[in-house]
């Protein structure tokens, strides 16, 4: 079976990243495990944005990948960017072996809400299997429903399933590097 290795990136909610290496097998077809490392993401913070460019980080997080893992998932707490958009919620190598997500903009708490620990993980689950899709060669879907659905805002997170539609799963490359 494939091996997902989960890395934290920062100070990262030990349950939170505990829950996610639990419900990621429930969707894809792989084991997970949570690295003792923890990457600091201080080199990829930009002043001007108070943000961290997630492409840098992708980067940095080469290094931590082990043999055997078929993929290396960052996961955070910190802003993410990258230079075209005001923010990302994750970001993967297409093909490659790594990808990253942040939970920053995923809590309600970021939109001046009530914290709802369920939702989040929710909302990371689908963010973290959609990058991990990515690694595996799939583009965005047009089903709405579909993991691989585009999202640009919390709200669309909360519409889309957690699962790929059969047509993203039948074209998911597992062969990928």
């Amino acid at each position: 079976m494939k091996r997902v290795q989960l890395l934290p990136i920062g100070k990262v909610d030990a349950e939170l990243l505990g829950g996610l290496a639990a419900l990621v097998p429930d969707i894809l077809p792989v084991q997970c495990e949570v690295l003792p490392e923890v990457l600091d993401p201080a080199p990829a913070f930009h002043g001007e944005r108070l943000q961290y460019h997630s492409s840098e980080l992708l980067r940095y997080m080469a290094r931590f990948l082990r043999p055997g893992a078929w993929r290396l998932l960052g996961v955070t707490a910190v802003d993410l960017y990258i230079p075209i958009l005001t923010y990302v919620f994750g970001e993967a190598q297409l093909e490659g072996p790594c990808a990253i997500v942040s939970y920053h903009r995923l809590r309600q708490e970021a939109y001046g809400l009530p914290a709802d620990e369920d939702l989040l993980l929710d909302r990371l689950l689908k963010e973290s299997v959609h990058e991990l899709a990515h690694t595996g060669s799939l583009l965005h879907c047009e089903d709405y429903q579909c993991v691989m659905s585009p999202s640009h805002g919390a709200e669309q997170i909360d519409l889309k399933g957690s699962r790929l539609c059969a047509a993203c799963f039948r074209r998911l490359n597992w062969a990928a590097p």
